[in-house]
């Protein structure tokens, strides 16, 4: 059986190969623009898998939700490079009209890859995680009678995570009051994200995780050498990540650019789905694993960091290529992107308040996205006349998605206040160093 599972490992490790060898090598700049999808994809499918196993390995000797949000910021680490260089683009050419578009890009692929992760990634997951094969073996899914009334449960154990990204959504919706992205997002959200790895670090590690695969042959290994491996495959699935989704997602682009599609369009949407692939997969896998709850948790845990670490850190970047403190601005079209992408995160949130997605809200919430979406494309290629502008359509979905939060929020009130009551004991856990004691209430 180990022979097997040893196996899988040089496989995935095999997988990666050809890319970093061309990149180590230089060969890989030299491709086409189809090769270099096929073979950086190809390494950042192995990657993904080498990924997960780490932190799978990892929850052995750190909390999981640790383990999940270090996984969650790798597999993220590539939306962080694209993001960075239009920023740092448009401090460093301040002042004129390739800056401002940088800034705007800046802001336009940060929205989109936050959308395109609840959008797909929340609904996709849970549709896949209730009609994969198998799924009547995981505890997690819910069959019940009804039309699309099947659901997923969330373990009560993600209270902090989803009550942390209520706090961020929160905030972002005071984003575009401002001069752009400043220090005080900055403060605020980085602030708010180092808080909670904090509490997070305070659990401890959940030994009843009952691995299978990989991750059981790789927990076998003695510490420190089990530390070792772990960290290794961090650091080797983190580099194989790190640098083929640029060039990835920049290939996608040239694709189709080939086909008429308008490159701002591109930026938006197609890199955001290119550098967001490596996550997905992760959460699959773990899907596949009947680990829902863990899929999950990574998905938010991902939707934290991006709505938190990457808005905060912007101005950073952009402040160091400036020379100076500078807001990153951007124009009134960023704005409205900003406020749609704040309201998606809260009517997802919404649905999920209480602990779970059924396949009516996983479809609802997918819907919703991608008809905003293809009408926005539709209407850039002339396909279609609206009668409102791009920003106010943008608007009308906002309005959309506040007021379906509202009357969700407002109909599961109860599960608003226990969600506030199981953050408050999980912090004052942590704070007073009981970690042994379960502050989150059962249902």
């Amino acid at each position: 059986m180990n022979t097997r599972k040893l196996g899988m490992l040089v496989v995935a490790t095999i997988l990666t190969l050809p890319w970093l060898g061309g990149w180590l090598s230089g060969a890989a700049h030299g491709l086409g623009a189809l090769s270099t999808v096929a073979v950086a994809g190809i390494g950042i499918l192995g990657a993904s898998f080498l990924l997960t196993w780490g932190a799978e390995t990892a929850e052995k000797d750190v909390p999981r939700a640790f383990a999940i949000a270090v996984l969650a910021v790798l597999a993220v680490a590539p939306e962080y490079a694209v993001d960075a260089l239009y920023a740092w683009q448009a401090g460093v050419q301040a002042g004129t009209p390739a800056g401002a578009e940088a800034g705007n890009l800046a802001v336009a692929n940060m929205t989109g890859a936050n959308r395109i992760l609840i959008g797909i990634g929340w609904a996709g997951v849970a549709l896949y995680t209730v009609f994969r094969s198998g799924s009547d073996q995981d505890a997690a899914v819910q069959d019940r009678a009804g039309f699309l009334t099947d659901a997923v449960s969330l373990d009560r154990d993600i209270s902090l995570e989803i009550a942390f990204l209520l706090a961020a959504t929160t905030w972002a919706f005071l984003v575009p009051l401002g001069p752009g992205i400043d220090i005080f997002d900055m403060a605020f959200l980085v602030g708010l994200y180092v808080l909670y790895i904090g509490v997070v670090l305070r659990g401890e590690p959940e030994e009843h995780v009952e691995h299978v695969g990989v991750p059981a042959m790789l927990g076998k290994i003695p510490n420190p050498f089990r530390a070792l491996t772990v960290i290794t495959l961090f650091a080797f699935s983190g580099l194989i990540i790190f640098t083929a989704v640029e060039p990835f997602a920049h290939s996608l682009e040239l694709l189709g650019q080939d086909v008429g599609v308008p490159s701002f369009f591109m930026i938006q949407w197609i890199a955001p789905l290119a550098s967001e692939s490596p996550e997905l997969i992760v959460v699959v896998v773990l899907v596949r694993k009947a680990r829902s709850t863990a899929g999950f948790n990574a998905l938010i845990s991902s939707k934290l960091n991006q709505w938190t670490l990457l808005i905060g850190t912007l101005v950073i970047v952009h402040s160091i290529a400036l020379g100076e403190y500078g807001a990153l601005a951007f124009d009134a079209k960023q704005e409205a992107e900003i406020w749609i992408t704040a309201a998606q995160s809260l009517f997802a949130l919404a649905l999920i308040i209480n602990f779970e997605i059924d396949v009516r809200e996983a479809v609802g919430l997918f819907l919703l996205f991608i008809s905003q979406v293809v009408l926005e494309f539709l209407a850039l290629r002339e396909v279609v006349h609206l009668p409102v502008t791009e920003i106010q359509l943008l608007h009308m979905f906002t309005a959309t998605y506040v007021l379906l939060a509202l009357g969700l929020f407002a109909a599961r009130r109860e599960a608003l206040v226990q969600l506030v009551r199981d953050t408050r004991g999980i912090i004052a856990s942590a704070v007073h160093g009981n970690p042994e004691e379960n502050p989150v209430a059962d249902d």
